[in-house]
């Protein structure tokens, strides 16, 4: 779903016409299409669409929204995925071995017909946008694997594998939705984003991948050691991996950070950790993780009203910086035209204040001399008075004057 006008939708547009003729070349069954959802925005709202471009891959009722890297290749791998089982089986060890070397995360199920099985068919239902769901027999397995009991749910990563145990990992949708990246990775933006639905904390070593000095690559080390040597301690609460440069971490903890460094982040809340000292091995590492656990390490950042204050003045501030950087015209003209107009609105509030004020004073003069004028009354109010004098007398003295006058009669 597009808009025309979304640029965005036109820098993905050309990605999107390779997705459709290398889907119908491998005889795909998807079928690759596009709708303008502004001239169509009932079908559009229909489905949801908030934002452009969105992916959408409609499977029977279900629409599955895509939200991986916008690459031809990412886009393939999710459509086939979505689009082929459920669950695929593993009939062999050959087959086994085969699909364990193409992806580095594989969920698998061990067992038969059981309330476990058909609580995975569930996850992977709701999951399968993200990652494959594989069943097996227990005889198609490594040999390395040891199982307690069956049935199972298992992940093969990093070398080794995790059975999921109800009663310390919870439910079993969490646990999928946890264990589906590797224990370390790179960061980026867009995988931050992503591991803010584990609920981990993830520890970054920012650095610059093009600086091959002892520094960088000893920090990188480091937090790849803890995350291979440490894993069964920390699994459940971290994930481990670096940055490349420090421009994203900036912008999110509204900070400048010297690189290279080490910082844990708590994404559900934007708390942030930094190391109280200088981290020279994996057991100063281990220790400032454990004082973050224990409660002992200072969080800073965090959600609150102050901080929320504090992210629009950061924003607005690289907003209008970012503008003038990149067209100093431009941002002449689409912040200059505005305070001009308001300066000018101000001036006219002014002036219209001022000679209100003197129109208002001049009327309470005439107001003033008004009232005088009617205090003392005009000449015929006067004479009209005199006269009413002349008409207030007694009813005898009118009968008396009635006799005078008819006697001159």
């Amino acid at each position: 779903f597009y808009a025309p006008w979304c640029g965005h939708c036109k820098k993905l547009e050309p990605v999107w016409n390779e997705v459709g003729i290398e889907m119908r070349n491998m005889g795909s069954p998807v079928k690759v299409g596009k709708m303008d959802a502004t001239s169509f925005s009932s079908i559009a709202s229909e489905f949801g669409v908030r934002g452009y471009p969105t992916i959408k891959l409609l499977k029977g009722d279900l629409a599955y929204n895509y939200r991986g890297p916008r690459t031809k290749d990412d886009i393939i791998e999710f459509a086939n995925r979505v689009a082929g089982p459920l669950i695929r089986p593993l009939p062999s060890q050959h087959m086994f071995e085969h699909v364990q070397k193409r992806h580095r995360v594989l969920f698998v199920y061990v067992g038969g017909e059981s309330p476990l099985k058909e609580k995975y068919i569930e996850v992977a239902s709701e999951l399968i946008v993200y990652t494959y769901f594989f069943s097996a027999s227990e005889d198609v397995l490594p040999a390395y694997v040891t199982l307690l009991e069956l049935p199972a749910v298992m992940v093969f990563k990093d070398g080794t594998y995790f059975v999921y145990d109800e009663y310390e990992d919870g439910d079993l949708s969490s646990w999928i939705n946890r264990e589906r990246f590797q224990g370390y990775l790179h960061v980026d933006g867009f995988t931050l984003y992503e591991l803010g639905d584990t609920g981990k904390l993830v520890a970054i070593a920012v650095i610059d991948d093009k600086n091959s000095s002892v520094e960088h690559t000893r920090l990188k080390s480091i937090i790849q050691e803890v995350a291979r040597d440490y894993r069964d301690h920390f699994h459940r609460d971290f994930q481990f991996g670096h940055m490349d440069g420090n421009d994203y971490i900036n912008s999110l903890l509204m900070d400048d950070l010297t690189i290279p460094t080490i910082v844990v982040l708590n994404t559900s809340n934007q708390q942030y950790f930094l190391p109280d000292r200088h981290i020279e091995s994996t057991e100063d590492m281990v220790q400032f993780i454990n004082n973050i656990l224990d409660g002992t390490a200072e969080a800073q950042g965090g959600d609150g009203l102050l901080q929320r204050i504090k992210r629009i003045i950061y924003d607005a501030k690289s907003t209008i910086v970012s503008v003038f950087k990149s067209s100093p015209l431009l941002g002449c003209f689409l912040f200059g035209l505005p305070l001009g107009v308001i300066s000018i609105m101000c001036y006219g509030i002014c002036t219209a204040d001022t000679e209100g004020e003197v129109f208002e004073h001049e009327g309470a003069k005439k107001e003033s001399g008004d009232r005088e004028l009617t205090d003392e009354g005009s000449e015929e109010e006067q004479e009209e008075e005199k006269n009413g004098k002349y008409t207030e007398l007694s009813d005898g003295e009118l009968k008396q004057k009635d006799i005078v006058e008819k006697k001159k009669d």
